[in-house]
């Protein structure tokens, strides 16, 4: 499934990347290629205008110089003397046919009213006009002029192909095609990479979802069967032990129960569902009532616990008051669990600046360095061998899921001396 998704998220974002980039270079083309024409026609016109003031000065026309300027600009000409065509012999020896520049001639007179007969002997400035022209599907600037001279007038063609132009036209196309086609194929790597990166979370979301149906199945699995075996052998067993046998199902029902709430909590914290209620709590007071709770428990197990509070004036926490008694009741909870007979338990409260830090300390069998961030995980249970059946390794999961959403944090340490320590930081407001 995450494969399929993972191909269907990389062609799309590179179909619409590609796109984009496709639209974006099409705009910069039009624009280049706009510019290019329009630079290339005021050099025409430039070079056309000094061909007509050479002709308009010159009172003999120069091959030489005609030869030159030809074979510096690429023009091809039709000059006319009074109706007559002036040869140069080898002047240009790929000369256009005599009909496009009659065409041009036709063009510039209907269109742009180049007229000849309008030039007399008391005119003394030259018409022109330049504009584009199409030939048997050959593009061309034109140019035709009427220039009086004492003996008459010159009627000069100029024609320019655009065969370089439009080479050069289309050779950046390609490079613009082969430039795009090479960007949608790294947009194409970027994409997979990076939708593989994003997909991460959610495969390892799904993987720990169906961890933990697998681990609830488990879980809610062993106290069932123990019920049901009870209530089979209370078919046969006398009342009295029908009366052990009952008590045994509602012990096991009363886990499940636990194991339940357990996972409706955490259920409500993935749904977003769960919430904290803030008020101002002291958390001396908080610490002292969680000592007072767990300290009858703690003599019963031969273990000695203490508290440790600051000896100022602690101020008001903003916290939700439930829910940080049950993550102290998690926290010391397990720390009478994995403590043996004669070990000892520390709840201290310490503040510094702006927060407040609390840990739980005992002298227990500790937590290896490379399982204190695994201890979070839901049903995860550091001591494999641990038979104590009232912990399902969900508590530190719900505490962390908790102090989260205080925007706090919470980890664990070694307690100096042998034992694990586990630190919650809390911010005033």
């Amino acid at each position: 499934m995450f494969q399929k998704l993972h191909i269907q998220l990389t062609f799309l974002c590179t179909f619409v990347s590609g796109m984009i980039l496709v639209f974006m270079s099409l705009i910069c083309l039009y624009f280049s290629e706009t510019e290019s024409k329009k630079s290339h026609f005021s050099d025409f016109q430039i070079n056309a205008n000094m061909l007509y003031n050479h002709l308009g000065s010159q009172s003999v026309l120069s091959r030489n110089w005609l030869a030159q300027f030809q074979a510096d600009t690429g023009f091809e000409m039709d000059i006319r003397d009074n109706g007559s065509k002036l040869i140069f012999e080898n002047l240009s020896p790929y000369t256009l046919h005599e009909d496009i520049f009659t065409k041009a001639r036709k063009l510039a007179r209907e269109d742009y009213t180049i007229l000849e007969e309008a030039i007399t002997k008391e005119s003394v400035l030259s018409t022109h006009a330049d504009f584009p022209l199409n030939w048997k599907g050959e593009e061309y600037y034109a140019s035709v002029a009427l220039i009086p001279k004492k003996s008459g007038v010159l009627n000069a063609a100029v024609l320019l192909p655009l065969t370089d132009l439009n080479k050069a036209i289309a050779s950046r196309r390609q490079l613009f095609a082969q430039v795009d086609i090479l960007g949608i194929f790294l947009l194409g790597l970027f994409f997979w990479v990076l939708t593989w990166r994003m997909m991460q979370p959610l495969i390892k979301n799904r993987q720990k979802q169906t961890e933990f149906i697998a681990s609830a199945s488990h879980e809610l699995r062993s106290p069932l069967t123990v019920m049901l075996s009870a209530l089979s052998a209370m078919q046969h067993a006398s009342p009295k032990e029908s009366a052990h046998f009952s008590q045994i199902i509602k012990q096991e029902g009363k886990r499940m129960g636990r194991l339940i709430d357990d996972m409706l909590t955490l259920s409500g914290t993935d749904s977003s569902h769960f919430t904290i209620r803030r008020t101002q709590v002291e958390l001396d007071t908080l610490l002292l009532s969680a000592y007072e709770k767990f300290e009858p428990l703690a003599q019963k197990k031969s273990i000695s616990m203490n508290i440790a509070l600051p000896d100022k004036l602690v101020p008001p926490c903003s916290c939700d008051k439930g829910r940080i008694e049950q993550v102290l009741s998690i926290l010391l909870d397990n720390a009478l669990s994995y403590t043996p007979s004669g070990g000892r338990i520390l709840l201290s409260l310490e503040t510094v600046s702006d927060k407040f830090i609390l840990r739980v300390s005992d002298s227990g069998t500790g937590i290896p360095d490379s399982e204190k961030q695994a201890v979070f995980d839901r049903f995860y249970r550091c001591d494999k061998a641990h038979k104590d059946k009232e912990h399902f390794g969900l508590g530190l999961c719900i505490a962390q899921e908790i102090i989260h959403m205080h925007r706090g944090k919470i980890w664990a340490e070694d307690t100096f001396g042998g034992g694990t320590t586990f630190i919650i930081t809390l911010h005033r407001t």
